[in-house]
């Protein structure tokens, strides 16, 4: 259930109030290769760039979780506690999968040209690259892997609760899509990349608890 605007409103003044985590260096050559490449501009069509790269890392923890499990199902108890992290994962997939898709409906809708080296193939890449990274780290130390999500979210909250105070105008434009009924209906655009940005939080916490746990440490 999307939040209020009201609340939506304060989310951002909340984020928009708190420094920036102090990312690993993983997190900051991804941050810095992304502005080499497509500029510090904060842009829709960079923001498409970043929910490609955003679903990788719950991909990548799905399928190491799915590999514990043909080596777990005969200890029942822990077997569960691994399948309830792929159904979270999952969840937390389909969640930056529907900002990706709502974002290019935005994009189409308002005829904004992309390259197609730098929006479609370029991203597949670091996608590739990100996916192995984030697995590999996971199959080390769950924990690392966990930290790099965290700042590749937090970044995500940051940037997109900035980009609505850098757009006043996307207040008075309304939200209209076709996944509203998977999404959520807003009253503006404004309040839709809002909530994506409280969404990215979430992640970001949830990534944070997940250290904290160490529950497959």
């Amino acid at each position: 259930m999307p939040a209020s605007p009201a609340t939506l409103k304060a989310e951002q003044e909340k984020t928009l109030g708190a420094p920036r985590r102090r990312c690993g260096l993983l997190a900051r050559l991804l941050f810095l290769g992304m502005d080499l490449v497509y500029g510090r501009k904060r842009t829709l069509s960079k923001f498409t760039v970043l929910e490609v790269i955003a679903r990788v890392p719950y991909q990548a923890w799905e399928q190491v979780a799915y590999v514990a499990m043909t080596h777990t199902y005969r200890t029942p108890g822990f077997a569960r506690r691994v399948f309830e992290f792929i159904k979270e994962s999952r969840i937390q997939q389909d969640n930056e999968q529907w900002h990706l898709l709502i974002l290019e409906e935005w994009l189409q809708k308002d005829g904004i040209q992309e390259s197609f080296l730098l929006y479609r193939l370029a991203p597949q890449f670091v996608a590739l690259f990100y996916y192995h990274i984030s697995w590999l780290l996971y199959a080390i130390n769950p924990k690392r892997s966990y930290a790099l999500n965290a700042d590749f979210e937090d970044h995500a909250e940051h940037e997109y609760m900035e980009f609505v105070r850098e757009h006043p105008e996307l207040e008075s434009r309304p939200f209209d899509s076709e996944f509203c009924a998977d999404y959520g209906e807003f009253d503006s655009r404004a309040d839709l990349l809002r909530q994506i940005g409280l969404d990215e939080r979430h992640h970001k916490e949830e990534s944070l608890a997940r250290i904290a746990e160490a529950r497959f440490s």
